[in-house]
């Protein structure tokens, strides 16, 4: 238990993280540009989780010994994974639903009007893809399935430092 805390205190898991999710961005725009998937509005909600994990990992790796860049780093951890994964649950039961008029996708991303990413960069941001639409399975789950997968790990390893870390304190 004691070493799981002391890693937010170190630059390389902080690194980790931020690696992880700047791969998996690539891997977004992978399958957007090469192989022709479009992204829907939660697929977008979703990368823009993965991004708040990238930059929780950057602030995270500028100063691990810094009190404040941590506190930053795992708020904006925990925020990012845990909405991911309810974003990619959500987009599951989309896909999975067959009543055509229990879920509607919007066709615009909701970012705050000061703050509109979709249209400042829209080959990144701009959703052109249908959210019921499962175009592409890998070992027979879509793409938010294993999304969800991953935002569940990351949410799962946010909950155990986190908790490593109370009960280092506590003890002391």
């Amino acid at each position: 238990m004691n070493r799981l805390a002391e890693l937010a205190s170190k630059r390389t898991p902080w690194v980790l993280l931020a690696l992880t999710a700047f791969v998996f961005e690539i891997t977004a725009l992978f399958f957007q540009y090469n192989m022709g998937l479009e992204p829907c509005i939660m697929c977008i909600y979703q990368r823009f989780a993965m991004l708040g994990l990238l930059g929780a990992g950057i602030v995270g790796a500028i100063n691990p010994q810094s009190t404040l860049c941590r506190l930053i780093a795992f708020v904006t951890w925990g925020i990012s994974s845990i909405w991911g994964y309810f974003i990619a649950k959500e987009h599951i039961a989309m896909q999975n639903n067959t009543d055509p008029f229990a879920f509607s996708c919007a066709f615009e991303p909701n970012f705050p009007s000061f703050m509109p990413l979709h249209e400042w960069i829209p080959s990144f941001f701009a959703a052109t893809g249908d959210c019921g639409n499962i175009d592409w399975q890998f070992a027979s789950m879509s793409m938010p399935a294993w999304m969800e997968v991953i935002f569940a790990a990351y949410s799962l390893v946010f909950i155990a430092v986190v908790a490593s870390r109370l009960v280092i304190k506590k003890s002391l």
